[in-house]
């Protein structure tokens, strides 16, 4: 299967970077085609442990070209920061490539996100206020800067002193904030420019290329699938289309061209920021989830914001699979329930009289329904060191079969613990 799309198939947090660091070495090309550096995937690796915000986590192998495609928004200054801190560590980035069509995350993108933020009060959505939502919005409007834009002086002089008067007025006028200077912008992001500048490509030969040659390509996911702009509990949602149908147009290539959606999972569920929860739980059992002090620790990558943790939901990841066409699973973290007497999964929803087959689009409603729960035993041993299903104490090989069944794709991938090594390839990928 020449081409792979790695997605969430939750709230995000699912483990998709250390996924793609393990595939990575069987792809020839990782590429990352959403969201920006709101999303974080933390990598476990010989190399050391690696938060990545906007490099694909293919980087690791210096074999894999690793591409940042035309559907993310990108702060430069962040990520330079991360091209400098992997190559301060040894990891080369010199395969890595930018698409000269991404849109650009501007100062009053962030100042916007945050300002819009803390005016919404309790009905706040959660942003991470690093300018994402703010960048989409002016792409759609037609009024965005692009990464070609920072090479070429009067075009983005041009651009930016348009779009500034009009995001200075907002500044001032609704916000009571400071205006920015268009001279200080200007002259620092065509320095962002000129030091990305070897890393900036027209990227869409790479991967078609790739694609035409039956190379394995691996399409790298941000958020997770019940965050999309259209299909997730909205407005707690992000604000670009982290799941299959993003990959296409964030990567640019044929929805005939995917070969494969793998979908990942959690064992259980996990969700940052605000919106309904159905099985969220508290006390000492999330207390368990949370798993505070270890690799695994429940923890916001790019946030550090404490994760809400709860139950595995199978009617939301059911819906996840069928949105997204999701044929194989990798399901993650399953030994943090080692040491479960019994585990939960929520099977299905009870909204008053009625028993929705799907989640509810009004998030009103979604945080009304009552999870119902089965109950499956617990195995209360250790399972970090299988490497091979059979290794698995019969118990959680029994868990995983039913959440297969539940939600209707193949097992994949398992993974019991945050290393490279301590994963079970139960169907290959490629």
């Amino acid at each position: 299967m020449p081409v792979v799309a790695l997605i969430g198939a939750q709230w995000g947090d699912e483990g998709k970077g250390h996924l793609v660091d393990l595939l990575a070495s069987k792809a020839r090309l990782v590429v990352r085609y959403g969201g920006g550096n709101n999303a974080g995937h933390t990598v476990v690796n010989p190399l050391g442990t690696f938060k990545l915000h906007l490099v694909p986590s293919g980087i690791f192998d210096p074999s894999t070209v690793n591409v940042i495609g035309p559907g993310v928004v990108i702060d430069p200054e962040v990520l330079l920061g991360e091209i400098k801190d992997l190559e301060a560590r040894g990891v080369t980035t010199a395969k890595l490539f930018i698409s000269e069509r991404a849109h650009v995350i501007m100062p009053y993108h962030i100042m916007l996100d945050q300002l819009q933020e803390s005016s919404r009060g309790a009905g706040k959505i959660g942003t991470t206020g690093r300018g994402i939502g703010p960048a989409y919005a002016d792409k759609m409007s037609r009024v965005g800067i692009r990464v070609a834009d920072l090479l070429h002086e009067e075009t983005l002089l041009n651009r930016l002193r348009g779009v500034l008067e009009e995001k200075n007025r907002l500044l001032t006028r609704i916000y009571n904030a400071k205006p920015l200077s268009l001279h200080d912008i200007y002259l620092r992001y065509l320095d962002f420019g000129h030091q990305l500048s070897d890393h900036i490509a027209n990227v869409h030969p790479i991967i078609h290329r790739a694609v035409e040659k039956d190379f394995p390509v691996l399409l790298e996911g941000a958020q997770g699938a019940l965050l999309d702009v259209d299909h997730g509990t909205y407005p707690y949602v992000t604000s670009s289309p982290p799941g299959s149908a993003g990959a296409c147009q964030g990567a640019g290539i044929g929805p005939t061209q995917i070969n494969s959606v793998l979908g990942v999972l959690k064992a259980y569920t996990t969700r940052v920021g605000e919106g309904p929860f159905p099985t969220e739980i508290e006390g000492d059992e999330a207390t368990v989830l949370r798993q505070i002090g270890t690799p695994w620790a429940e923890v916001g990558t790019t946030t550090g914001r404490l994760r809400r943790v709860g139950w595995f939901d199978a009617v939301m990841s059911r819906y996840a699979v069928q949105v997204n066409g999701i044929d194989t699973l990798a399901i993650t973290k399953l030994d943090v329930l080692d040491t479960l007497p019994t585990i939960k999964v929520c099977t299905g929803y009870r909204l008053h009289e009625t028993q929705p087959e799907y989640p509810p689009a009004t998030v009103a409603v979604l945080s009304q329904v009552e999870p119902i729960y089965e109950e499956l035993p617990g195995w209360q041993t250790p399972t970090t060191e299988a490497r091979r299903f059979q290794d698995l104490p019969d118990a959680a090989q029994a868990y995983a079969a039913r959440l297969c069944q539940l939600v209707g794709a193949r097992l994949g991938i398992i993974s019991v613990g945050p290393g490279r090594d301590q994963t079970i390839v139960v169907n290959e990928v490629f």
